[in-house]
């Protein structure tokens, strides 16, 4: 009887070991411009009604005015005499999205890409690219810990 309660024990014991050896940690990533929750999304129409920026635009703009995509990050390196205003528009467009909850920056950075498709027309190849990019990072480039990108899928016509 000792000798099959010991191998039953001994049993028991391999059986938690390899339960233990089998586990695994999931993590799980979300996004949060993509607003499921409706009371969030009329929280964020509210938010952004009657904002324009115009900052955002503007620096949105600038990577559709002949520069070359030569750097590591993938920010457009344009002319020296228009880095300048680059920087400005960029710091400004940032101090726009801060004055945004950050749940709703997405959702301003897409509202800022269809107001500047309305006035300039739409984007076509690489231009494309570039706003897109320009676009997707903007939380990153204002060093913005949420969201880091925006998906924009949807606000390019």
């Amino acid at each position: 009887m000792a000798k099959n309660l010991a191998l039953a024990a001994a049993l028991v014991v391999a059986m938690l070991s390899l339960a233990a050896a089998n586990t695994y940690t999931t993590t799980i990533t979300t996004t949060i411009d993509d607003i499921d929750n409706p009371g969030q999304q009329q929280q964020c129409q509210r938010q952004l009604q009657g904002r324009r920026f115009q900052s955002c635009q503007r620096y949105l703009q600038q990577g559709r005015q002949g520069g070359r995509d030569d750097s590591e990050d993938g920010e457009l390196v344009l002319p020296a005499e228009s880095r300048g205003e680059q920087s400005e528009s960029l710091r400004q467009c940032c101090d726009e999205l801060r004055q945004v909850n950050e749940r709703c920056r997405c959702e301003a950075i897409k509202q800022a890409v269809r107001e500047q498709q309305q006035e300039g027309g739409g984007y076509r190849g690489q231009e494309f690219e570039e706003v897109y990019d320009r676009a997707r990072n903007l939380p990153q480039r204002c060093q913005m810990r949420h969201p880091r990108q925006c998906q924009l899928s949807g606000v390019f016509l």
